[in-house]
């Protein structure tokens, strides 16, 4: 019986310009199966949906300089860019207000109000050397859209599913995308080490082979 495996496919640096289903297309289309799932880095689907703005063309406001001190270095929301940024997206007052009752609740033992309060562009949002180069130097947004794009690269080569997925070397993984039939939780659990190749690597695209028939074997042991 097969076993499920991960394969990345390299790919040339995408960008706006570029198509990521095309994309996908191209590089890809001869490796992917009826039993596979595709998945696809968010950030480089929202690169190439021009999702991106250099840190310049922004004015971080004293809101953004203030709330982005109380924010973990770790995250993007550290710099008064990556929060100026996120603000323009879902709204200044939104996130003050989300920081605010992140606090409160962190005093009683509840994280992670912020994010869930503050939109998704605060979760998604990648400051500059978060992504693949040139775009290194750029924010990178949240994609849009990314339910849509994961059923037209489903629709486009008649896989099993496929998703987009935000994942980083800190053993975090979030599907922010997938077709109808896949469960968000197990796929972001098979991606946690992090496939993906996003800077020379080049690899933005991973075939999660065999998908259907795992599943299938994890539903026979349940009924066993």
């Amino acid at each position: 019986m097969e076993e499920l495996q991960l394969i990345p496919v390299k790919t040339r640096i995408l960008t706006p310009q570029d198509d990521i289903v095309d994309a996908i297309e191209q590089y890809a289309k001869d490796q992917i199966g009826p039993n596979d799932v595709v998945s696809v880095a968010e950030s480089v689907v929202a690169i190439t949906q021009g999702r991106a703005v250099r840190p310049e063309e922004l004015n971080p406001g004293i809101l953004a300089r203030i709330m982005c001190r109380f924010v973990p270095q770790k995250g993007s929301m550290s710099s008064i860019y990556g929060m100026q940024a996120a603000m323009n997206v879902e709204g200044e007052w939104r996130m003050f207000f989300a920081m605010l009752v992140g606090m409160l609740g962190k005093l009683v033992g509840r994280s992670g109000l912020f994010y869930e309060l503050a939109g998704p562009q605060a979760a998604l949002v990648d400051d500059v050397t978060g992504t693949m180069p040139p775009f290194d130097k750029h924010i990178v947004y949240g994609p849009d859209n990314p339910e849509g794009v994961a059923e037209a690269i489903k629709k486009r080569f008649g896989c099993y599913g496929a998703v987009v997925a935000d994942v980083n070397d800190l053993k975090r993984a979030r599907v922010v995308g997938i077709t109808s039939g896949l469960e968000p939780q197990k796929v972001a659990k098979i991606l946690i080490d992090n496939p993906f190749g996003n800077a020379s690597q080049m690899t933005p695209v991973v075939i999660i082979r065999n998908y259907a028939q795992a599943e299938a074997r994890v539903v026979e042991h349940s009924q066993a």
